[in-house]
C-alpha cells in the first residue's frame, strides 16, 4: 500500500482565496518602505514628478519579479522560504552621493549591477560561514531586527517622517484602534480570520481614515493604467570606481542582514536554513540587484517586515509570499492599482506595524531561550551587541564624523550588532585555550552548520 510523504507547511499551498488575502497582506506590510527607497533617492536628486513614478512602479515590478525568485526559486536560485524582496536602506546614503556627485542615475545603476554580480559570487563563500551563527548569535539578531524596526512603526503611527501632523494625538489614536482591531481579531476571531488580521485591522483603519480626512484617493484618478519598466530607461550605466567601492560596501552589509533574515524565517517556519540554502537565498539577492540596475531601481535584500508577519501569523507557506509577488509585479505594471495601495495612510500602517515588528524582537527571545547563560559570558554577548546594535537607532547622527565606508556598515543596526554578535562568540566560545564542555559554551547546532564545531571539541576533551 503506497504511502505519500508528508508536505511540510512550507511547501503547502493554500486554496486560491486564502492565498490572494494572506498575499496581499504581506504587501501591505512592506509597501511603505518598498516605496520610500526611489522616493528619497529621487528626492534628493530632484526628478520631475513623472520620473519619480517611473522609478516606483520599476521597484514594485522588480520586488515581485525577485520575490517570486527567492520563494520558488531555480536552480541554485531562491531559498524557496516565504521571503519577501525590497529595496534595501543601507544602500540609499551611499546612492544619494553618487547620484548627487558622481553621475547621476546611470552612475548608480552602473554599481548596483557590478555589487549585484558579486553578491553571486560570494553567495558560496557567506553560506560557509553557517557555522558561526549559533541559537546564541541567531536569537541575538533576530531581537535586534525586531527592535531595529520598532522605531519605523513608531514614526509611522505618528504620520510618517515629514508629516506636517507628525505627532498629532489624532494620528497616534488612529494607530492605536488599528493595533487594537488587530488584536481584537487575532484573539476573538475564528482561525482563518485570526491569520489575516494585519489585512483586516489596515481595511478597517482605512475604512475609519478616509470619512475622517486622514487620506484621500485624489492620485488613483492622476496614474497611468498601464506602465511598463524597460531597461535602462535612465540612460546606459556607467561604471565609477569610487561608486562600486562604496556599493560594494553595502553588498557585504545586506548579505550579512538576509542572512539574519534567512535564518529567522527559518526557525520560525521549522525549516532551518542549511549551508546551501543560505548560499541559494544570497545567489537570489544577487541576481534580484543585477536585475534592478538594469531595470532602473536599486539593490535588493529579505525585507525585516514580512518575517514578524510570518511568526504572528504562523502561516509558513512559501506560496503566499510568492502570491504577494504577484500582487506587487500587477502593481508595477498597473500604476493606478498601486496609487490605490499608496493612499493607505502611515498611522494605519504603524498600528499593524507594532504588532508585527514586536513578534520580531519576542521570537528572538524564544531562540535565546536555548540558550545557557550560566557559569559564562554569554549574557555579556547579548548585552553588548544589542547595545551596538540600537546605538545608530537610537542616536541616529552618532557615526556621521566617521568615513562613509564606516557609516555604511554601522549605521545599519542589523548589521552593526550581527558583526559584533559573531565576532563576541567567537572570542568567548571559540578560542583554544577554552575548548571545554560545548554547554558551557551555550552553543547549539543551528541548521547542521555548528554541529561540527561541536563534535571536533568532543574529540580534543
Amino acid at each position: 500500500m503506497a504511502t505519500t510523504t508528508p508536505v511540510h507547511p512550507v511547501d503547502e499551498v493554500p486554496p486560491v482565496r486564502q492565498l490572494a488575502a494572506f498575499g496581499l497582506q504581506h504587501v501591505l506590510a512592506m509597501y511603505a518602505g518598498a516605496v520610500a527607497v526611489p522616493l528619497i533617492v529621487g528626492g534628493a536628486m530632484k526628478l520631475s514628478p513623472a520620473d519619480l513614478a517611473y522609478l516606483i512602479t520599476a521597484d514594485l515590478l522588480v520586488c515581485g519579479v525577485a520575490t517570486l525568485i527567492q520563494c520558488v526559486g531555480f536552480w541554485r536560485f531562491g531559498v524557496r522560504l516565504p521571503i519577501m524582496q525590497g529595496c534595501t536602506f543601507a544602500a540609499v546614503s551611499p546612492m544619494v552621493l553618487i547620484g548627487t556627485t558622481g553621475g547621476g542615475l546611470p552612475a548608480i545603476y552602473g554599481s548596483v549591477i557590478v555589487a549585484g554580480l558579486a553578491i553571486v559570487l560570494l553567495a558560496p563563500v557567506f553560506g560557509k560561514l553557517l557555522r558561526f551563527f549559533p541559537p546564541l548569535v541567531t536569537g541575538t539578531v533576530i531581537l535586534i531586527i525586531g527592535v531595529s524596526l520598532l522605531p519605523v512603526a513608531g514614526n509611522w503611527a505618528a504620520g510618517g517622517v515629514g508629516s506636517k501632523d507628525f505627532g498629532e494625538p489624532k494620528n497616534l489614536a488612529l494607530a492605536g484602534f488599528v493595533l487594537l482591531v488587530v488584536l481584537g481579531v487575532q484573539r476573538f476571531a475564528p482561525a482563518f480570520l485570526s491569520r489575516i488580521a494585519v489585512l483586516i485591522g489596515i481595511v478597517v483603519g482605512l475604512a475609519v481614515a478616509v470619512p475622517f480626512g486622514f487620506t484621500d484617493f485624489g492620485g488613483v484618478g492622476d496614474a497611468d493604467w498601464v506602465g511598463v519598466s524597460t531597461p535602462f530607461h535612465f540612460g546606459t550605466p556607467s561604471f565609477h570606481a569610487s561608486a562600486i567601492i562604496s556599493m560594494l560596501v553595502v553588498a557585504l552589509v545586506t548579505m550579512t542582514e538576509t542572512t539574519g533574515d534567512l535564518i529567522a524565517v527559518g526557525e520560525m517556519t521549522g525549516r532551518e536554513v542549511e549551508p546551501r540554502s543560505l548560499a541559494d537565498g544570497l545567489r537570489a539577492d544577487g541576481l534580484s540587484t543585477v536585475l534592478g540596475g538594469v531595470f532602473n531601481t536599486f539593490p535588493y535584500t529579505a525585507y525585516a517586515q514580512n518575517v514578524g508577519l510570518v511568526g504572528m501569523t504562523r502561516v509558513r507557506s512559501r506560496w503566499v509570499v510568492a502570491a504577494a509577488g504577484g500582487i506587487l509585479v500587477l502593481l508595477g505594471l498597473l500604476p493606478k492599482l498601486g496609487a490605490v495601495v499608496a493612499a493607505i495612510p502611515a498611522p494605519v500602517l504603524g498600528g499593524a506595524g507594532l504588532v508585527m515588528f514586536g513578534t520580531v524582537a519576542a521570537s528572538g527571545l524564544r531562540t535565546l531561550a536555548q540558550v545557557d547563560f550560566k557559569d559564562n559570558h554569554n549574557l555579556t554577548v547579548v548585552a553588548v551587541s544589542v547595545a551596538v546594535g540600537m546605538l545608530p537607532v537610537g542616536v541616529p547622527t552618532v557615526y556621521e564624523k566617521f568615513p562613509d565606508w564606516f557609516q555604511t556598515v554601522m549605521n545599519s543596526g542589523i548589521s552593526a550588532g550581527c558583526l559584533t554578535a559573531i565576532m563576541l562568540n567567537l572570542l568567548f566560545n571559540h578560542p583554544p585555550s577554552k575548548a571545554g564542555s560545548p554547554a558551557e559554551a551555550g552553543l547549539l547546532p543551528s541548521g547542521g552548520g555548528e554541529q561540527g564545531v561541536e563534535e571536533s571539541r568532543e574529540e580534543v576533551v
